[in-house]
């Protein structure tokens, strides 16, 4: 009887301990790649490629896309994918679920949706996806008008959703711009999705407005820095409860001045900024959009991507920064230290840290519906051959 006891208590204690070594929380100690997600204009579709080293970029599936917009979207297309690794262990991924083309493609007989005096795009409707493994997704189409119908039923737009895990509330935090009413101009606002990432359950709240009432501004990035002394950044005294905070949050941005570009705002607060700075820190002569900030793998730097529709073809412009105060350029993608391989023109992206096991378990997957494509496609050549002759 002892030793079935002690037989029961090894294996129990076994399978505790595996069960806590998968179950555990990763860190960027477990890292070893990135993953780029991105969109284009001839498609509205998702993309996704990977990296290695954080400097060299290759499109899985052979740089088709992965997801279809018109297989996900109300408008069937997408834009402006942003890509996050909860600490719940899912993946998120929130789109603007808007087709810019949908006349040029017969999706629609008008330029819009709705008349134009809603403004550009005109959309009310963001695309929301959960996944387990990075490969198999589920979707939900949000429609901000339907949901909130007293404060937002005449929404003339909602753009760029992206999401960050709000420790104190315990959810996603989805922020996307809005513009609330036809004619004025847009803002940044947040709200608390549900876990399952189908639905979002709180009132858009505002997260940020210009200070100057004729500026717009739009494509909020934000992201959590951990155990950085808080006199290594540049703080609005008011924005700062205690210098003993722990974490700090980042917010990149778009400011449509002339030319519209990156600025940033740093506070004790995922849902607050007032630290306004002037300048721009990219680096363009021209109009840029849609920050993404992400941290290299093991160092104590943070690169800022952004999205440079002011020049044909579109690329990405990249800078690099180790304390949020001076920004190293790092030009374009094939201009510079970064490479895009097998891919051009991406839009509005952005990118998180995966583990080497979970890039080899993407390519390998993409790779192989490659090969059904390409056996498939050779059956079909077999069978026109035969009928023919």
């Amino acid at each position: 009887m002892k030793r079935i006891l002690l037989l029961t208590t090894l294996m129990l204690s076994l399978a505790a301990m595996a069960g806590g070594k998968k179950n555990r929380t990763l860190t960027e100690k477990d890292m070893g790649a990135y993953l780029f997600t991105y969109f284009n204009d001839p498609t509205h579709s998702l993309f996704m490629a990977i990296s290695y080293d954080g400097y060299t970029f290759t499109a899985v599936n052979n740089g088709e896309p992965i997801i279809s917009g018109d297989s996900i979207a109300e408008q069937r297309g997408i834009r402006d994918p942003h890509l996050y690794r909860a600490p719940n262990g899912k993946f998120y991924i929130a789109m603007t679920d808007l087709h810019v083309f949908g006349q040029e493609k017969g999706l629609r007989t008008t330029r819009w949706e709705r008349p134009d005096k809603y403004g550009w795009g005109n959309n009310r409707g963001l695309v929301l996806m959960v996944s387990d493994d990075l490969i198999h997704w589920t979707h939900t189409e949000v429609r901000i008008d339907k949901l909130f119908p007293e404060k937002f039923g005449e929404i003339g737009c909602a753009w760029a959703p992206q999401t960050i895990w709000d420790p104190a509330v315990g959810k996603p935090m989805v922020y996307f711009t809005i513009r609330q009413q036809p004619g004025e101009r847009t803002k940044l606002y947040y709200s608390y999705a549900n876990e399952a990432f189908t639905t979002l359950e709180t009132e858009p709240q505002l997260l940020f407005e210009y200070p100057d009432e004729k500026i717009q501004v739009l494509d909020a990035d934000i992201i959590a820095i951990d155990d950085l002394p808080i006199d290594d950044l540049r703080f609005n005294s008011e924005s700062v409860n205690s210098k003993s905070v722990n974490s700090k949050y980042v917010m990149t941005y778009v400011a449509q001045e002339n030319p519209g570009g990156i600025k940033y705002m740093i506070s004790d607060h995922i849902n607050h900024f007032n630290d306004y700075h002037a300048e721009q820190i990219d680096t363009e002569p021209k109009g840029c959009e849609a920050p993404n900030v992400w941290k290299r793998i093991g160092e104590q730097k943070w690169v800022v991507m952004y999205d440079i529709y002011s020049v044909s073809p579109h690329n990405f412009g990249f800078v690099e920064t180790s304390d949020f105060k001076t920004f190293r350029p790092l030009g374009r993608f094939n201009e510079g230290v970064m490479k895009a391989t097998n891919f051009s023109s991406p839009k509005h992206g952005s990118v998180i840290h995966i583990t080497k096991a979970e890039a080899r378990r993407i390519e390998n997957y993409w790779n192989k519906q490659q090969r059904k494509r390409r056996a498939a496609s050779k059956k079909q050549l077999k069978q026109t051959d035969v009928l023919s002759k």
